[in-house]
């Protein structure tokens, strides 16, 4: 993997929590409350998010909210394409999202397409009622016509910047950087990353 060059911070862990529960806020104002509700995020760092979402919901309404973790790996429409192999999460769906409002939690929402196959293998587990999106980042970008319901923070990229999102959970810190990925050597940009590697 090519070095990360860091060029700057947008949210700290701070930052990060008041975009929390500003987001919880939203989808159970959006909602009017928890009933019927599911999260479902996507592995790794959304399901993280989903699980922080979930603990924020239970504290402002007292009800406790199905949570999920979706692999959207063998559902994304570059399988094959890339050089590296592809990295394999365990997908935890254990409750019925038939006739549900699922929430999609993820970290990062770039091209979009990471959520379209998201919501192909949402499918496979039953109907839900309505699918929602939430993100703690939207940088841009998009290439299929997706948008998010619920934004942390909106962060004009240039394509060739790549946005990480770090977690406690995963990372041992909670931060959200800005850099590019350097090629050994050399010191150029890296080619154009999608939400979790390069597009």
């Amino acid at each position: 993997m090519s070095p990360f060059l860091e060029r700057g911070r947008l949210l700290d862990v701070g930052e990060i929590k008041r975009a929390v529960t500003r987001i919880a806020h939203e989808i159970l104002e959006r909602n009017k409350g928890a009933g019927r509700l599911v999260l479902v995020g996507i592995a790794a760092r959304g399901d993280d998010l989903a699980r922080r979402l979930a603990s924020e919901i239970a504290r402002i309404e007292s009800v406790e909210v199905p949570v999920g973790a979706l692999d959207i790996t063998f559902y994304r429409d570059d399988i094959g394409m890339r050089a590296e192999a592809p990295e394999v999460h365990e997908t935890r769906i254990g409750f019925d999202i038939t006739g549900t409002t699922v929430v999609v939690v993820d970290d990062v929402l770039f091209t979009g397409r990471t959520i379209r196959a998201a919501m192909d293998a949402l499918i496979d587990f039953g109907r839900p009622r309505a699918i929602q999106l939430a993100v703690l980042v939207d940088r841009g970008h998009r290439e299929l016509p997706i948008r998010a319901d619920y934004v942390g923070k909106n962060v004009p990229t240039r394509r060739d910047e790549e946005v990480r999102v770090r977690l406690v959970e995963t990372d041992g810190e909670d931060a959200v950087v800005v850099g590019e990925n350097t090629p050994e050597g050399n010191g150029a940009v890296g080619a154009a990353l999608s939400e979790r590697g390069p597009a």
